[in-house]
């Protein structure tokens, strides 16, 4: 009766089958004359979710969550996970080959000022790290009196001869009745801030601030309707989108061609040098832009202007259009999640329904409302042990049969075309104890405390100023 279409329940390679790999991209770094490299689950534009090409982290070490790294040194190598992902880097990769660290707390550059010696040098990847990671990496290779080098052609993609090809999914127009604002409204408002910024272009390197821009939506990556592209807006003259033409229609190549240039992204290069050439100050997004963007301009002679992406707050202040078509979207998904529960509380307390049947079944119910086109990540249902596991995805091995008595976490949510939802419950299989209810009101009276809480700016004291001890940590010295 239910199937899950857009998730499957595979266990992801991994552990000891993968250390080949490690040992291929170490005579890869020796023969390039590196005593390291650093590789990060990115691709070029920090997306959170990464084509099956970008998956350079997952295929090197096992480890498939969202967020991490890896440092591969000549006789060391260390995988780099947050909190979410300690017990789940744990389970995925080679413990002999590989160390697992903090990515936070201390961050991964504390472990190389450690492990890095005079005349070392420490290779990465410009495209893939942002300016201010790689002055971060920069200044621990320094500390260590290593040198940290950056690359043309990433070795890892050297030793991977089955590497998938880039993505080529279809880009669709998201309609004004979507949008609510027209591409050429869209672009006075960002000159505005082009202006205000005082620089002569601004580079749109994050995907959603271009399909946001120019009203498109794609497919090239797991469960977020984007079209990897770049843009390039000018002070004044005409934008240009960066884009693979395979993946635009006749309809769609017409509607990007109303407000802007297409170019391969090939030639994003090129058209940067032209206008750097020239002195140009060109800013770039701190967050996604690649580092390899402001070597090349500062290269050419421009002015790499680093700050935030107007665009994100733009996009972040939704219009009438868009503030109901989020409504109507989470009202959709709330009549699914209903039907859901109705079902669950039916089925599961006779004990035969797996963790996997809740995700197929969730997703069949969204799939009935005829408008789903995607689940907006992973569904994540944990019940009994597994539903306190942080991030847990559920694999035909680990799958858990949910019996009366149990908790059962559900996580999930879904894209449709005029919004997106996120949803998290926990339901009892049963009656729930009393050491649930004690828990499960614990847990809601920290969130309406954390959303009633007022947090203010501290209020800067003036040097001759009388100050009260509670004062002490704002006073200028």
């Amino acid at each position: 009766m239910f199937e899950a279409h857009f998730q499957t329940f595979e266990e992801p390679e991994g552990g000891v089958a993968l250390t080949a790999r490690l040992s291929a991209l170490r005579e890869e770094l020796a023969r390039r004359k590196l005593t390291g490299f650093v590789v990060p689950r990115a691709d070029q534009q920090q997306n959170e979710y990464v084509a099956a090409s970008e998956e350079r982290l997952a295929w090197l070490t096992g480890f498939t969550g969202s967020a991490g790294l890896a440092i591969v040194l000549s006789k060391e190598a260390a995988l780099f996970v947050d909190g979410r992902y300690t017990l789940q880097a744990g389970k995925q990769v080679d413990r002999k080959a590989w160390q697992i660290e903090s990515l936070v707390e201390p961050p991964p550059e504390h472990w190389l000022t450690r492990h890095l010696s005079a005349g070392d040098r420490l290779g990465f990847d410009p495209w893939l790290h942002t300016s201010a990671a790689a002055e971060r990496l920069a200044a621990a290779c320094a500390k260590a009196g290593a040198e940290l080098v950056a690359v043309e052609g990433n070795p890892v993609d050297a030793v991977w001869h089955e590497r998938p090809a880039p993505p080529l999914g279809p880009v669709s127009i998201h309609g004004a009745q979507f949008s609510g604002e027209i591409e050429a409204e869209k672009l006075k408002r960002i000159r505005l801030e082009i202006n205000k910024l005082g620089v002569d272009a601004l580079v749109l390197s994050d995907s959603h601030a271009v399909a946001w821009t120019f009203n498109i939506r794609g497919a090239d990556v797991s469960h977020t309707p984007l079209p990897l592209s770049y843009a390039l807006v000018p002070k004044e003259g005409r934008p240009l989108v960066f884009i693979d033409h395979r993946k635009l229609s006749n309809s769609v190549r017409d509607h990007l061609e109303q407000s802007a240039d297409v170019e391969e992204p090939a030639a994003l290069t090129p058209k940067l040098t032209e206008l750097a050439k020239r002195g140009a100050s060109i800013a770039l997004d701190n967050a996604t832009a690649a580092d390899a963007l402001s070597r090349l301009i500062a290269g050419a002679g421009g002015k790499p202007v680093r700050g935030n992406d107007p665009v994100s707050l733009l996009k972040a202040v939704k219009n009438l259009t868009e503030i109901e078509g989020t409504r109507t979207a989470h009202q959709r998904d709330a009549v699914a999640l209903t039907r859901f529960l109705a079902w669950i509380d039916r089925e599961a307390p006779a004990g035969h329904l797996t963790e996997i049947d809740t995700v197929e079944a969730l997703e069949t119910f969204r799939r009935q409302t005829g408008a789903l086109k995607d689940v907006s990540f992973p569904t994540i249902a944990g019940t009994g042990p597994n539903g306190a596991i942080v991030h847990y995805r559920v694999t035909r091995k680990s799958n858990r049969r949910i019996e009366p008595g149990d908790l059962l976490l559900i996580d999930s949510g879904a894209q449709y075309q005029d919004g997106t939802t996120d949803v998290t419950r926990t339901i009892t299989i049963g009656q729930p104890t009393d050491e649930m209810r004690d828990r499960f009101t614990r847990v809601l009276r920290g969130h309406i405390a954390i959303a009633r809480a007022v947090v203010s700016r501290p209020r800067v004291l003036l040097a001759d100023e009388p100050v009260s001890a509670l004062d002490v940590s704002t006073r200028v010295q």
